[in-house]
């Protein structure tokens, strides 16, 4: 889950999948009255509009949005994971309309919230605190997060999952996915059902709180001796399947530090660009969520606290081997050896069309080109990601490639694009080169 700052007002979460299936029903019927009403206007001027021209209109995408928003859970989670695809496998004009997501976060009502909270704790839970903000101060597609002091005096976070949203992932997802392809936003030769099923399986790993407590608690040994991390602790006498507490740490958001000195935004960049190659080459387990808010700073010590391990992927040893092959690969600049690694790992399939796969190898190419540099590589000056930018939504509007990677590496790669965004925000230089070298 995210944390976002909540919106002033709060919206109560649709809870039965029935009226899940109406509210998304009701956005379909909105857009496509849109569509008629749009088709008919340009129509009257001659003009002989394509679906996806008449869907993608400044109405629909508020439609979209809201509606989504409104929803929370797999609806709203399902479309910020795809907003983070970079027109990779969708269009570009609908990973713009999702993008808006990711700043989306409303919360439910005191009566929801006191709902939900009686039915994990008995009726009798305010007596086990001598403080709760009722009002949450950060809110998300998953759940809310509340600030409380226990009688004991501990200052914990407390968040508090949406009813009714694990049960209706696997619909809201199906729905979802029914109304893209509807639109003919997907092309309808385009296989995305690895990716659907792989999305149900992280969002109902990301509903069940007790699987993230244990994830809390993996990394929080991993990370134990590290002088560039910290993470809150598990408060398992007030945590079940549906409210996560931890320790409250008092932090502000990792941007505050782009107005750091060069050396501490360098030093947080570097500590977050190798936690990633930890957890692929070392852990066996990736934090996927890349979010700015699951990263904050502790200003007393300069370290930074990761929040969030609800989506938290596994990485097989032989994944973690066949992408040491395309690092040592592409660190070498052998291309028929990198050729053969990106298939190895999925980024094309034997049947892909050979101009297709030099597209992806180009652009794999342009993205590891800093790699092979022993010195700093500047983040905040750099125009590459513009460049990856362009290279990937060129592709993701050529409607004849049909290939879509295996959804492991999709969410891996959104952990790395978002490292690479969070280190060009604090403008960091850092040795790439050095740092990769340690995990050949």
């Amino acid at each position: 889950m995210t944390n976002k700052p909540v919106t002033p007002h709060g919206a109560s979460v649709p809870t039965s999948r029935a009226s899940r299936f109406l509210h998304l029903g009701g956005i379909t019927a909105g857009i496509a009255g849109g569509v008629v009403a749009s088709g008919v206007s340009q129509l009257a001027r001659g003009k002989r509009p394509a679906l996806p021209d008449l869907v993608l209109t400044p109405a629909n995408m508020g439609r979209l949005t809201a509606g989504l928003s409104h929803m929370r859970g797999a609806a709203l989670k399902l479309g910020q994971m795809l907003s983070m695809d970079a027109g990779t496998v969708l269009s570009p004009q609908l990973t713009d309309i999702l993008a808006t997501l990711r700043d989306d976060a409303r919360h439910m009502p005191p009566k929801q919230l006191q709902g939900v909270l009686n039915a994990e704790w008995g009726t009798g839970w305010r007596g086990r605190f001598g403080q709760f903000d009722v009002r949450p101060f950060a809110a998300a597609s998953i759940g809310q997060v509340h600030r409380a002091r226990t009688l004991d005096g501990r200052d914990i976070a407390i968040k508090v999952q949406y009813p009714g949203i694990q049960a209706s992932i696997d619909s809201d997802v199906n729905n979802i996915a029914a109304l893209l392809r509807m639109t003919g936003l997907v092309p309808k030769g385009m296989d995305v059902t690895p990716l659907l099923d792989s999305a149900k399986r992280q969002l109902h790993a990301e509903a069940d709180y007790t699987a993230e407590a244990a994830n809390l608690r993996r990394f929080g040994d991993l990370l134990a001796q590290s002088d560039g991390f910290v993470l809150p602790q598990v408060q398992p006498d007030l945590s079940t399947a549906r409210v996560l507490a931890m320790s409250y740490i008092e932090s502000a958001p990792v941007e505050a530090l782009a107005d750091a000195p060069q050396h501490i935004r360098d030093r947080a960049a570097m500590h977050l660009v190798d936690l990633v190659l930890r957890e692929l080459f070392v852990f066996g387990a990736m934090q996927t969520d890349p979010n700015f808010a699951n990263f904050r700073v502790q200003v007393a010590t300069g370290r930074i606290v990761v929040l969030d391990f609800g989506a938290v992927q596994g990485i097989s040893p032989q994944l973690a081997a066949d992408f040491r092959a395309l690092l040592n690969a592409g660190l070498d600049g052998g291309q028929d050896r990198i050729r053969r690694a990106m298939l190895d790992i999925g980024y094309f399939g034997a049947a892909t069309a050979p101009h297709h796969q030099d597209l992806i190898q180009r652009m794999f190419e342009t993205a590891i080109a800093p790699l092979r540099h022993d010195t700093p590589f500047d983040f905040g000056t750099s125009d590459l990601l513009d460049r990856l930018r362009d290279m990937g939504l060129a592709l993701g509007t050529d409607r004849d490639l049909m290939h879509v990677p295996p959804a492991s590496t999709l969410f891996l790669h959104r952990k790395i694009g978002g490292m690479y965004l969070l280190a060009a925000r604090l403008r960091a230089r850092v040795n790439l080169r050095k740092l990769v070298e340690c995990y050949r």
